[in-house]
């Protein structure tokens, strides 16, 4: 059975990024020495990071977890090789775009941040298919 995990977007990350953006665009048309040419940058990053807010996924499929961000990652990770998972608010760049985390440690010493909407269902799918996980959370459950 395959399940799709969007990840949470968190306004702590969102919010500085609309910010800039908006800045940027009204101080270049303030100047009033713009050309439409120069709103063209901040035009494309903007559309890059829509692109990879709603291209940031994870996906659970039978004995894999795949996590997609864009066209910069596909990643299989072997749900046999994770060892732990974590709740956390590391802010370390990753395929996540909420700081409310999971550490996903497998293999040997690989770590992976990510941010599913759903934690708790996407903890119970892993854990169905790996009981061994060890699961560690900020606030006793």
């Amino acid at each position: 059975m395959k399940k799709v995990f969007k990840s949470k977007v968190g306004v702590e990350l969102l919010a500085p990024l609309v910010i800039i953006m908006t800045t940027v665009v009204v101080l270049l048309m303030m100047t009033g020495a713009y050309s439409w040419t120069v709103l063209i940058i901040p035009l494309l990053t903007s559309v890059f990071i829509i692109h990879m807010f709603l291209t940031t996924y994870y996906t659970i499929t039978g004995d894999e977890l795949r996590i997609h961000c864009g066209f910069l990652m596909n990643k299989p990770i072997s749900i046999a090789t994770i060892t732990k998972i974590k709740e956390t608010s590391d802010p370390t760049s990753a395929p996540a775009i909420s700081l409310d985390r999971l550490r996903i440690e497998y293999g040997k010493g690989s770590s992976i941040l990510i941010s599913p909407k759903e934690k708790q269902v996407f903890i119970e799918m892993i854990l169905s298919r790996n009981p061994a996980v060890e699961v560690k959370y900020k606030k006793k459950r």
